[in-house]
This record gives structure tokens, C-alpha cells and sequence, in this order.
């Protein structure tokens, strides 16, 4: 027993006043991480709006296909060793200075490649479309500029630094709305230079984030270290590459068989979808650190389905609000988006669907089980290419195609379903 506040605690009372501090604990580093994704939230819609009505409609689709690919090639730099800075950041941060070395040597290694791979996806999706230097720039603002920021929001949460973790997400995002709302009073407002301005937008945020934001730790370097982990690093960068491919192989496939129109609205569709998802990749984050250090926390199948059902409801309540208002508010959110409107409300189960496959990746990430989910997240690419590409043959129709895509990602979740929970059976493995 132990004396709190003046009054004698007994073993249970002791248990109790335990679990609510946890509780406690959990909830406000919770209300903290949120409060980052509700700012993003803002932003996002302000840096949305503002360059889907700037740029003409095409332009847009350009844009976003080509983020998109940037995003996925951002993978690559470092040949994944993100993950492995996350896994000490977050289980041995004494160790910090030791893996950042190690992430500086592999990004400038994986330059080459990095460079290799945007050539070609510009020679097969952008060589008629786009500018090679408006493309580079895009890419390097993704890969070089944005993806390094990324990294020091990654390492903060790793550390419990959840405050710090989401004003820098915050403050990134506002920085491209800052940088969409300058471009709108700019007097040539076409793709080209709304290259310049992304650019620069995204080099400002690696400036504060490098500067003021990453913990202070002696670089020191240790190839013993990195070697020993730099196949599982592979393997997270590989799936991160495919899961990326098959969450943004929608946009250059539209591009590629509807054109730079038909791409702009879809763009703007998804993205008014992926508006939805922020609130609830703070919950997976959270998630995920709690179970690398206890991987077997969902190895019950009625906890795994409860959370899943919860993911689920919360995505489409959301893209239900949004939907009702554009539909009463068509061109709440500009004349360009309020072409896109109606099709919003056909996306109902889209964003949870998409949802429930980003967080069944990311428990074999939580569980250590890389290899097996690069495989899985390869089928999963592979059966959406194929689905897809069979939806686009069939309708260019924009309602008609926003409406099939509802079944294409049931039949992604249905499959990774299988493959995840068929997975979790098996040993975790440990950092």
C-alpha cells in the first residue's frame, strides 16, 4: 500500500490509479497527435482549393499523377532506412545519431537509382504530357525535399514527441497553402511555374524541420549496424514502393488510358477522399508504435475486427458529411471541384476500403514481418492493375467509373484481409 495525496491506496486502488494514468497517458499524447492532423486538415483543404481552381482542370491531374509518382519513387531514397531510424527513434533512441549517419551515407547511394527510376516512370507515363524539367522538379521536390522532412516527423513521433511531430506536419502543409494562395495572384499561373512554387515551398520546410525540429545526437556511423539491417530496410522500402504503386496506380492508369481531363477529376475526387483519411492514420501511427514494442497486443481475430469496423465507419461517416455539403454546396470548395462534386457521394466506401488496407500494411510493418508484406502488397498491385485497367476498358465515363471502383477496392480489401490475417498467425519478429 503507499500514501497518495493524504490517503492510504491498498494494492487494488494502487492497480487502478495505474491504469488510469496509462489511460490518461495514451489519450492526451492521442489529443495531441489529432490536433497535428486536424491542422493538416485545414491546410489541406486551403492548398487543395486553391491550386485545383489555379490550375486548369488537366494541369491538375498532371500535378497530382506526377506527385503521386514522386511519392511512390520517395521511397527509394536511403533504400528504405526510414524504417529502421523509426524502430530506434521509437525502441532504442540512445541509438539515433548512429542510424541517422547511416540514413545520410545510404541517401546519397541510392541517388543513382533514385534518378534511373523517375527517368523511366517520365518515359512511360509523361514523356507526351510533361516537360522533363517541370517533372524533376516535381519529383525532386518529393523524393529530395519532402520525404527528408517526413523522416524528422517520423523519428518526433518515434520519441513520444507528438507536440513537435505535429506542428511540423502542421506547419509543412501550410507552407504549400502559403505557397497556392501566392501562385493564385501570380501573373503566369500554369504548370510550369507552379513547379517553382511547390519546390520552393517544400525546400522552406526541410530548412526548419532540419534546423529546428530534429533531436540533437553526435552523428556517428557504424556499418555493422546497417548492414545487419539493411535487407529488412530493402524489403520496407520495396513494400513501401508497391504499396505506394498500388494506392496511387489509379491516377497513372486514368492518365494513361483517359487522359490528362479525366485524370483532373479523378484527382480531385481522390483527394477530397484522402482529406477524410488524416484523422485516421493518426490512430494507426499510435497503433503501430504500441505494438512494436508488444507485437502480439492484436493477436485476438474479435480485437482485429473491431478495430477494422471502427476504421471503417469513421472513413465513410466522413466522406458522407463532405459529400451531403457539396451536394447542397456544389461549388462551396471553387468551380473546379464543383464539376467533381457529384461524384463524390458515388465514392461512399472508397475511403474506408482504402483505409483498412493502409492499416492492415502497416501491422506486418508493426510486427516486423517486411518480407511477407512486400509479397502481399505485390498481389495487391498485381489484382489492382488488373481491375482497374478492366474498369477503364470498359467506361471512360467519369460517374460510371467512380461508381465501379467502390467494388475494385472491396475485392483489394477482401484479398488483403487474407493475406494479413492469415499473416499475424505467425511469429513476430523483433527489432
Amino acid at each position: 500500500m503507499t500514501w497518495a495525496g493524504g490517503v492510504l491506496e491498498t494494492g487494488p486502488m494502487q492497480r487502478i490509479r495505474r491504469f488510469l494514468s496509462t489511460k490518461l497517458d495514451l489519450l492526451r499524447d492521442y489529443a495531441t497527435a489529432v490536433s497535428g492532423s486536424v491542422g493538416r486538415l485545414v491546410f489541406s483543404l486551403v492548398y487543395f482549393v486553391a491550386l485545383a481552381n489555379t490550375l486548369t482542370i488537366a494541369e491538375f491531374g498532371l500535378f497530382a499523377t506526377a506527385s503521386a509518382a514522386g511519392v511512390m519513387l520517395s521511397r527509394i531514397l536511403a533504400f528504405g532506412f526510414i524504417s529502421a531510424l523509426y524502430r530506434a527513434a521509437t525502441v532504442k533512441p540512445r541509438l539515433l545519431g548512429v542510424f541517422t549517419g547511416g540514413f545520410l551515407a545510404l541517401a546519397i547511394l541510392s541517388l543513382p537509382v533514385l534518378a534511373g527510376a523517375s527517368f523511366g516512370i517520365w518515359l512511360i507515363f509523361f514523356e507526351s504530357e510533361m516537360a522533363p524539367r517541370v517533372f524533376l522538379l516535381l519529383i525532386m521536390a518529393e523524393t529530395l525535399l519532402w520525404r527528408p522532412v517526413e523522416a524528422v516527423i517520423i523519428v518526433n513521433n518515434g520519441m513520444g514527441r507528438f507536440g513537435r511531430a505535429a506542428f511540423l506536419a502542421i506547419l509543412g502543409t501550410a507552407l504549400r497553402a502559403l505557397a497556392a494562395l501566392l501562385f493564385a495572384f501570380w501573373t503566369t499561373r500554369d504548370l510550369a511555374n507552379w513547379s517553382g512554387f511547390y519546390v520552393a515551398a517544400n525546400a522552406l520546410s526541410l530548412v526548419i524541420a532540419a534546423g529546428f525540429f530534429y533531436p540533437r545526437q553526435r552523428l556517428r556511423f557504424q556499418p555493422r549496424l546497417y548492414l545487419r539491417r539493411l535487407a529488412d530496410c530493402i524489403y520496407v522500402a520495396g513494400a513501401e514502393m508497391i504499396f505506394y504503386l498500388q494506392m496511387e496506380l489509379d491516377k497513372l492508369l486514368v492518365l494513361a488510358i483517359g487522359g490528362p481531363h479525366l485524370a483532373g477529376i479523378y484527382a480531385i475526387v481522390m483527394r477530397l477522399v484522402d482529406l477524410t483519411a488524416i484523422p485516421v492514420r493518426t490512430f494507426t501511427m499510435m497503433l503501430v508504435q504500441r505494438m512494436m514494442r508488444a507485437p502480439e497486443m492484436l493477436s485476438r481475430l474479435k480485437l482485429r475486427l473491431g478495430i477494422e469496423a471502427g476504421v471503417f465507419l469513421v472513413s465513410t461517416a466522413g466522406l458522407l458529411t463532405l459529400a451531403l455539403v457539396l451536394r447542397y454546396e456544389p461549388a462551396l470548395l471553387g468551380r473546379n471541384v464543383a464539376e467533381a462534386a457529384p461524384l463524390v457521394l458515388l465514392a461512399v466506401f472508397i475511403p474506408g476500403l482504402r483505409n483498412l488496407v493502409e492499416y492492415q500494411a502497416e501491422l506486418l510493418f508493426a510486427r516486423g514481418q517486411t518480407l511477407l508484406r512486400a509479397v502481399n502488397l505485390s498481389l495487391l498491385a498485381g489484382l489492382k492493375a488488373l481491375l482497374l485497367t478492366a474498369v477503364l476498358l470498359h467506361t471512360t465515363d467519369s460517374a460510371d467509373m467512380v461508381l465501379l471502383l467502390n467494388g475494385v477496392f472491396a475485392a483489394l480489401y477482401l484479398a488483403s484481409c487474407a493475406l494479413t490475417h492469415s499473416a499475424i498467425r505467425m511469429p513476430a519478429r523483433q527489432f
